[in-house]
């Protein structure tokens, strides 16, 4: 039913062996005399966008740092001091950075896998500055099908600009995945649907989760709740089950199984940390108002990392985004072999009691942070 690419010993499409050169990434292995590292590092060059999203809180800044960019130099050295096998270029809209085509072949020569995020507006403007590489993935934002993305986007015909993008991307070679993020109101049934036009596209694989709720988003209300998320999550897995259909997920099997409400996880933040414009960002790529360190040292040693997660921080609550989960589900993995396994063989579980989740913190009360119109590149 459902082909998930991280199934028993893999990570974000491709097998560990070949993406990690041999580093030991089991929870109990030696991994530098590290108690915390890093699986992807999370790289935003900058903010600015060419979109203003509904449920985005990346955006919301002046225009002295909207003008604001990364180096080539800095992005190189944020993922040499880092050292994360994988780097998820986001933003902002990494396309409009003029030098990300230096920022990628940099980061491939390095033998990084790296994740190109974008919204794909501009992809097929800048297609040509790019070569097709086993480590280059175009990482596309679509948030389900083509009434639903333009909504969720707020500009209507950008579901089809991104559907041409990819496919002219996959058929000059390039490997192409969706990022999609699911909102309140969305459909089991049409979500499957948007699962089957993915599979049409003949893209590599699909990264879902729902959308987290940061205090910058234009619209709060969007938001979907945890226990609405993973009911929502179940019924879209039975449809598949009952399609017999071959959707193919960019994530662990255990990810996808805890989305349905089948583990109780606790979120790994250090393993996906976030650098951009300001340093590098306390404590995660979500939580955009904790504070910031100058080093991925400092990062890593002075976070108060466990006054963070869901029953700790109001903030993380309602979070199940798989940058901060899927490094926990990764570690179950290698953990619980056989049970990823299962999952990844037979689907996650759509009947039965979901997995006792951990109680709740009061929720934040109102904005910690100035509000700004929000500026779009055009």
């Amino acid at each position: 039913m459902l082909r998930c690419s991280d199934a028993g010993v893999f990570y974000h499409g491709r097998s560990f062996n070949s993406e990690l050169s041999g580093r030991p990434l089991h929870p109990c292995a030696e991994i530098g005399g590290r108690k915390r590292y890093p699986l992807v590092l999370m790289l935003e060059p900058l903010f600015r966008c060419n979109l203003a999203c509904a449920g985005c809180g990346k955006i919301d800044y002046p225009d002295e740092t909207l003008d604001q960019r990364l180096s080539v130099e800095e992005c190189i050295g944020a993922a040499e001091e880092c050292g994360a096998p994988i780097v998820s270029i986001a933003g902002g809209e990494p396309l409009i950075h003029k030098d990300m085509p230096a920022v990628v072949a940099g980061l491939v020569e390095r033998k990084r896998f790296v994740y190109l995020c974008t919204n794909a507006l501009l992809l097929k403007k800048r297609m040509d500055d790019y070569q097709p590489s086993p480590y280059l993935t175009f990482s596309v934002h679509l948030d389900g099908n083509e009434h639903r993305h333009d909504e969720s986007v707020c500009q209507p015909g950008t579901y089809q600009r991104a559907a041409d993008a990819i496919r002219e991307a996959v058929a000059k070679g390039f490997r192409v995945t969706v990022n999609c993020t699911l909102f309140q109101g969305e459909g089991a049934e049409e979500v499957a649907s948007f699962l089957d036009e993915c599979k049409a596209l003949d893209v590599e694989g699909v990264t879902i989760s729902p959308g987290f709720n940061y205090e910058r988003a234009p619209q709060q209300e969007v938001f979907i709740q945890r226990r609405a998320s993973r009911q929502l999550f179940r019924d879209i897995f039975r449809i598949g089950k009952e399609r017999k259909a071959k959707w193919t997920f960019n994530q662990s099997s255990l990810f996808l199984d805890f989305l349905a409400g089948n583990q109780n996880y606790q979120c790994t933040p250090w393993g996906n940390p976030t650098r951009n414009i300001f340093g590098w960002q306390k404590p995660c790529y979500l939580l955009v108002s904790e504070g910031y360190a100058q080093s991925f040292n400092e990062l890593m040693e002075t976070t108060p990392w466990d006054k963070y997660g869901v029953g700790v921080n109001g903030k993380c609550d309602q979070c199940q985004v798989h940058s901060g989960f899927e490094p926990t589900a990764v570690n179950d993995t290698f953990i619980h072999p056989l049970r990823a396994l299962k999952v990844a063989l037979l689907g996650p579980r759509t009947e039965g009691p979901m997995a006792p989740d951990m109680p709740v913190s009061p929720p934040p009360q109102g904005p910690s942070h100035p509000v700004f119109p929000l500026r779009v590149e055009r």
